[in-house]
C-alpha cells in the first residue's frame, strides 16, 4: 500500500481511534490483508466478522506477527493503535478508494476491469501477462473478485503502478456497482452472461442486470470490450456512453479471431484488429473457448496502448490460463489428464467437453470425469440432463460421474444412450480414482470437471500425479 498516516487512513475510512498511543501523523505503507497468517511487520489487519469465525480473535496474533495498525468492529486487547469502524468490510472498500484516488492523481495508472460467468480468472491473467511487459501491473491473486478480494488487491498499488487489472465479480445486483465505485476502469470488459449462478441472482436477467453494472457507469472517454458472440453481452452497448469495441469471432466482431485450430497443446489462431491488421496466435492454454478470453486480452491491451506484436509475443507465453482450469497433466502411456475442476458452469462445462473430443488421438478414447455444477437453482436438473446429452452425443467414451449433486447427468446419459457401462455412478472421490485408473489405456485423454465447491480438483491432482 502507498503510504498513508494513522489520521488519513481514520479520515478515509471513518474510523475512531483506539488501542495504543501512537502519534496520528505515524505513517503506515504495508500490506492489507483480512487474513492474520499473511501478516508481516508494517502491515494492516482488517478483522472481518466472517461466517465461521472472527477476525477479531486473531488480532492479537496479527500483532504479534507486526501489525502496525488494526482495523476492527470492536476494541481488542492487543497492543497497537486500531481504528473502529462500524463495518470493517465497508471500511476496507473505502479504504482501497482513497489509495486508487491518490495514485490516479498522478496522473499515470490505467485501470482496466473484466467480469462475466465464465473466463474473469483467465482473462485478468492473460492481461497481467501482456501489461507487464509495459509497466508495473497489480493484478488479484487466484479469484480474489469479491467485496474482500476486490478491494484487497487495489491496495497493492504504489505510486510507480502503471496497470491494475481488477476482476469483478458478483453474487447479485449491485455487487460490481460497488467494486466500480472504487475504482471505475478506463476499459472494462464483459465476457459472457451465463447460468453460472444464476440461481443466487435469480434468473438470467438479473444476471445480465448486475454483469451491465460494468458499463453502465463508464463515460464517453472510456471503453467498453463486449463479446460480440453474447447476444446479452453484445445488447450491453445500448446500456453505456463509452466506446464500443467488441471481440468474437463473427463478423460483426472489431477484433475477430480467424481460422481457429485447436490441439492437444493449445488453440492457435489467426487475430484480425481494426484496419485490417492480422496477427498469427500460438495460443498455449487448451480450450477452444480460451480464444474468446484471449480475444478480450487483445482488445483491450490494444486499448491500453499495446502494440499487437507485443501482445501476440506476451499470450504465446502462456500455458497454462490458472491451476485446475484446463490444467494439462499425466503423460504417463501417452495419457492425458485435464484437470478443469476449479469451477463448473453450463457453458465451460459443454466447452470443456467439446474441447475432450477434439483432442481424442485417431483410435484412442476418451473419459469424463464430471461432478456438480453448483449455483443453478431451478436451472440445475435440467442443466445436469442437458451435460448428459451432449456427453452422448460427443461420444465420449466413458462417463464417471461423481457425487449425488450430478447424479441426474448420469441417469440423462444412460437415457440418451442405452449405454451398456459406458456411465458410471460413484459417490466418492476414492470410488472415481479407482474405476478410472482401471479403465484407462495407453493414449486415452481424460477430462475432470466440477464445480469448485464439488472438489473434483483434487482428484484432478492425484489423477494427474498417477499418470505422471
Amino acid at each position: 500500500m502507498i503510504g498513508l498516516t494513522i489520521d488519513e487512513i481514520a479520515a478515509a475510512i471513518g474510523g475512531s481511534r483506539a488501542g495504543a498511543e501512537v502519534p496520528g501523523t505515524t505513517l503506515v505503507s504495508g500490506p492489507v490483508t483480512t487474513d492474520s497468517r499473511e501478516v508481516v511487520p508494517g502491515g494492516v489487519f482488517v478483522a472481518k466478522p466472517g461466517e465461521h469465525s472472527d477476525g477479531h480473535l486473531f488480532a492479537a496474533g496479527a500483532v504479534e506477527s507486526g501489525a502496525a495498525l488494526l482495523i476492527v468492529e470492536h476494541e481488542v486487547d492487543a497492543a497497537a493503535p486500531q481504528l473502529v469502524v462500524e463495518d470493517a468490510v465497508v471500511a476496507l472498500g473505502a479504504l482501497a478508494a482513497e489509495v486508487v484516488s491518490r495514485v490516479r492523481a498522478l496522473g499515470r495508472l490505467r485501470i482496466v476491469a473484466v467480469t462475466g460467468s465464465n473466463g474473469k480468472t483467465t482473462t485478468k491473467n492473460l492481461l497481467r501477462t501482456v501489461l507487464e511487459r509495459v509497466g508495473p501491473t497489480v493484478a488479484p491473486r487466484a479469484s480474489f473478485n469479491n467485496e474482500v478480494g476486490a478491494p484487497t488487491t487495489m491496495l497493492e498499488l504504489t505510486e510507480d503502478t502503471r496497470f491494475l487489472v481488477a476482476e469483478m465479480g458478483a453474487s447479485k445486483v449491485g455487487d460490481i456497482a460497488r467494486l466500480i465505485g472504487m475504482a471505475k476502469p478506463d476499459v472494462g470488459i464483459v465476457l459472457k452472461v451465463g447460468l453460472a449462478h444464476a440461481g443466487e441472482f435469480g434468473g438470467i436477467e438479473r444476471t445480465v442486470e448486475a454483469k451491465s453494472e460494468m458499463v453502465t457507469g463508464l463515460l464517453p472517454e472510456d471503453v467498453a470490450v463486449l463479446n460480440a458472440d453474447d447476444p446479452r453481452v453484445d445488447g450491453m452497448a445500448e446500456r453505456t456512453c463509452a466506446r464500443v469495441v467488441r471481440f468474437g469471432q463473427g463478423p460483426s466482431a472489431d477484433v475477430r479471431a480467424l481460422d481457429v485450430r485447436a490441439h492437444s497443446r493449445g488453440t492457435d489462431f489467426t487475430v484480425q484488429i481494426p484496419g485490417g491488421r492480422r496477427a498469427e496466435v500460438r495460443f498455449g492454454v487448451l480450450g477452444e473457448h480460451h480464444v474468446s478470453n484471449a480475444l478480450a486480452a487483445i482488445a483491450a491491451s490494444l486499448e491500453l496502448g499495446v502494440d499487437l506484436d507485443d501482445i501476440v509475443d506476451a499470450l504465446g507465453s502462456v500455458t497454462l490460463a490458472e491451476r485446475w482450469r484446463m490444467q494439462l497433466m499425466g503423460g504417463r502411456d501417452g495419457i492425458t489428464v485435464v484437470n478443469d475442476a476449479y469451477n463448473a458452469s453450463p457453458d465451460s462445462m459443454a466447452a470443456a467437453l467439446k474441447t475432450l473430443a477434439q483432442i481424442r488421438e485417431p483410435g484412442k478414447r476418451t473419459i469424463a470425469v464430471l461432478g456438480e455444477m453448483s449455483e443453478l437453482g431451478e436451472y440445475s436438473g435440467e442443466e445436469h440432463d442437458l451435460i448428459g446429452l451432449l456427453a452422448v452425443r460427443l461420444r465420449i467414451d466413458q462417463l464417471v460421474v461423481v457425487g449425488t449433486g450430478a447424479r441426474r447427468l448420469h441417469i440423462s446419459a444412460i437415457n440418451e444412450g442405452s449405454w451398456d457401462g459406458e456411465s458410471t455412478f460413484v459417490e466418492t472421490f476414492d470410488e472415481a480414482f479407482d474405476l478410472v485408473t482401471r479403465l484407462a489405456e495407453p493414449g486415452d485423454a481424460i477430462l475432470v470437471k466440477s464445480s469448485n465447491s464439488a472438489g473434483l480438483r483434487h482428484l484432478g491432482d492425484r489423477l494427474g500425479e498417477w499418470f505422471a
